[in-house]
């Protein structure tokens, strides 16, 4: 995002073989966040999603997200202006927006576009990369593919609620993006769990990856 050049942290310490992060790295910047929300969609496939515990930064790289637009999406949460539940998705670009949904789960968007638009990207499903244990003691299931590969699992396995609603994700103490390597080609096709705006082409996902939630694209 912002330019073909994502920035990344390499300040880190090794445990075993894995290196978890000693502080929050730098993040993306409020700009990249106000290309068309399609691309945002697809640039943050393979970006990190990091999440503060008392034991460091869990870090998890994203493999699936879905576009929500203010125009012609009938889909959004911003379709019929703004509510006091979709408000945080008016916020500024690079904000959260966690809203509870079929009554049993939460889902974590990121706010895309000028404040007042009412767009965001869902982050639908990510991949363990630190801290893979506190993620299973917060969703304790014997097949760990099932992890975090949907919206509502991978808000179980963070934590996450509505009390993180309209968090600073670019430079915020509790959730962060860092950008990450992209993979080669990025899958898109239609959004899953709507009943509306079904045909628009604004889900992407890493193609071939075992951790994105059914159906999966081919590239």
């Amino acid at each position: 995002m912002g330019g073909a050049t994502l920035r990344r942290s390499k300040r880190s310490v090794a445990q075993g073989s894995r290196k978890i992060p000693t502080m929050p790295p730098p993040s993306f910047m409020p700009a990249d966040f106000l290309l068309p929300t399609p691309e945002v969609a697809r640039r943050l496939i393979g970006a990190y999603l990091l999440r503060a515990t008392p034991d460091g930064w869990v870090r998890c790289r994203i493999l699936e997200t879905e576009a929500y637009l203010s125009v012609g999406d009938p889909a959004s949460h911003s379709h019929q202006g703004q509510t006091p539940r979709n408000a945080p998705m008016f916020g500024l670009p690079g904000t959260s927006y966690v809203y509870f949904t079929y009554g049993s789960c939460h889902c974590l968007n990121v706010v895309t576009q000028a404040a007042g638009m009412g767009e965001a990207v869902l982050i639908r499903a990510v991949e363990p990369v630190d801290g893979g244990d506190w993620l299973s003691a917060n969703r304790p299931i014997s097949d760990r593919r099932q992890l975090t590969n949907g919206p509502g699992k991978l808000c179980q396995a963070l934590a996450l609620d509505r009390g993180h609603n309209g968090l600073d994700l670019l430079g915020g103490t509790v959730l962060r993006l860092e950008p990450g390597p992209a993979p080669p080609v990025v899958a898109v096709g239609r959004r899953v769990g709507i009943s509306r705006a079904v045909d628009l082409p604004l889900r992407f996902v890493w193609p071939g990856h075992p951790g994105v939630s059914r159906p999966r694209l081919a590239p």
